[in-house]
């Protein structure tokens, strides 16, 4: 039985993504929205809407009755999770499979395995899938962890086994020091984890982050559609990606595409999955872990490859087999993307809110543009900060690159403070142009003071507005009054209410 109702149990610009390829696919769609998200465009795009309740995502989009509430309502017989929220929760996919609904996503037990640092390592060591040299088994043996070290050769991270956040981690860049820092790290893991076990393993300094999009279908097929370079990051969190990466040699993409696929392989995986990897400077690369869901960035596969990553999860979903073999994918052009979020560069990229005074989007050949918000609409402090996603194309990096300059110049947001600005910055920057950027390029090349010398915010206010009433202008007079949409009952019904 085919897929004829899709729920998105998510919000914003990801919603609005899975649903435009549902509809190009004949299915309907069904938006769940908080009484923060009434008005927002997800709401209104989808075919149906159901409220789950109050702004806060504990109390609404995280609490699994809600959303099966919401498809038995509705009659919806599929889930797309998008990604967040409950997109990695294994039993929040089973529970969706026990209430007779398609997840459009991995097994229960795919999630599970991959969802946990030690499982997935010990599972993908068994496909020969490289990992950064280390222990595959907690240890709080002082001496034994030394002798270890001394093995891997320094410098060496000790993290604790039981938890994150930088809590019972340290860097060990010499040997005489490492009793003194071990004893910290088993400590620190103890008070806040109740668990004083640790990792060793080799410390890479200055990482590339680069990921690989795979596909796997429910038949045993899995393929790869090449790597996104994804080092430009603020907190440990991704604002800048591109596909292909561009210092990867042929070799080494073939050989980081087949590890990813043996990823998957080793958890008999199905849907659209990304496995990440964290390369030194030699781009000798090693597994870091598995997203099992849709990547934010998945955009910048899709304009390489022509491939639609959500059609294929939904195909996968009804059981069909992949359509195309990994001999029949190819790269074609460059693609770019970086997330613009509702945050202070120049305030160590503090979260803003607020309204959107001035919402225009850029234009143009090779420009894309994912987003959830409309001008005039309030940036919620409930959520990921996130407004939109820019991507643009060409046919080379250079052409991408230079596009992407173009059209963050022409992005018109007033209201809150955006990263725009700050990737303006990076794309600029020689490192970023020539490629051999890596994850600590924040902390070594930025300084808030360079974009403190670019127009103030009330100069850039007055410019949008006034681009704002041109094309105010141009638009209402390029459109027919016989043109215009008639809007739906149901949209009428929410706009009313």
């Amino acid at each position: 039985m085919s897929i004829k109702k899709i729920l998105v149990a998510n919000r914003g610009e990801i919603a609005i993504r899975v649903m435009r390829s549902a509809k190009e696919l004949g299915i309907k769609t069904v938006a769940v929205y908080s009484d923060a998200d009434k008005l927002l465009p997800h709401a209104s795009y989808a075919d149906e809407a159901v409220n789950i309740g109050p702004a806060a995502a504990s109390e609404s989009y995280l609490v699994q009755d809600k959303i099966i509430d919401a498809c038995k309502q509705t009659g919806a017989d599929a889930i797309h999770p998008g990604y967040g929220f409950l997109s990695e929760n294994a039993s929040f996919a089973e529970r969706v499979e026990k209430e007779g609904l398609i997840f459009i996503g991995p097994s229960p037990e795919a999630i599970r395995i991959m969802g946990d640092k030690l499982t997935s390592k010990q599972t993908v060591q068994k496909f020969n899938v490289p990992l950064v040299p280390g222990m595959d088994e907690p240890i709080n043996d002082v001496p034994k962890a030394k002798k270890v070290a001394n093995d891997i050769g320094y410098p060496v991270m000790i993290k604790a086994s039981a938890g994150g956040g930088g809590k019972g981690m340290r860097i060990v860049n010499d040997p005489k020091d490492f009793e003194e820092q071990m004893d910290r790290a088993m400590s620190e893991a103890r008070n806040s984890f109740g668990n004083d076990e640790v990792f060793i393993e080799k410390f890479i300094s200055s990482p590339k982050h680069i990921e690989v999009q795979i596909l796997g279908d429910q038949h045993g097929n899995i393929i790869h559609l090449f790597e996104r370079e994804c080092s430009i990051q603020r907190r440990h969190q991704k604002v800048i990606e591109e596909a292909p990466s561009a210092l990867l040699t042929e070799e080494r993409r073939k050989q980081i595409g087949e590890a990813a696929v043996n990823v998957a392989k080793s958890c008999s995986y199905f849907g659209a999955g990304t496995v990440e990897f964290i390369a030194d400077e030699n781009m000798d690369f090693y597994f870091l872990e598995m997203n099992t869901r849709l990547q934010v960035e998945h955009p910048v596969t899709e304009l390489i490859t022509g491939i639609d990553l959500v059609k294929e999860q939904i195909a996968i979903a009804n059981g069909k087999e992949l359509s195309f073999k990994q001999e029949d994918l190819s790269i074609n052009g460059h693609s770019l993307e970086v997330r613009v979020y509702a945050e202070d560069p120049e305030n160590n990229f503090l979260p803003d809110t607020g309204k959107l005074k001035t919402y225009i989007r850029p234009q143009g050949a090779g420009i894309r543009v994912d987003d959830g918000y409309e001008q005039g609409q309030d940036v919620s402090i409930y959520y990921d900060p996130m407004i939109a996603k820019l991507i643009t194309y060409g046919k080379d990096r250079t052409e991408a690159i230079d596009r992407m300059r173009r059209a963050i110049a022409e992005y018109q947001i007033t209201g809150v403070k955006t990263t725009l600005p700050f990737c303006d910055f990076v794309l600029g920057h020689k490192e970023f142009v020539d490629g051999s950027f890596t994850t600590k390029f924040v902390e070594s090349h930025y300084d808030p003071e360079i974009l403190k010398k670019q127009p103030t915010s009330e100069v850039a206010e007055v410019a949008a507005l006034v681009a704002n009433e041109i094309a105010y202008k141009s638009a209402k007079k390029a459109i027919p009054q016989s043109n215009r949409q008639t809007k739906s009952k149901w949209k009428e019904r929410m706009l009313k209410s």
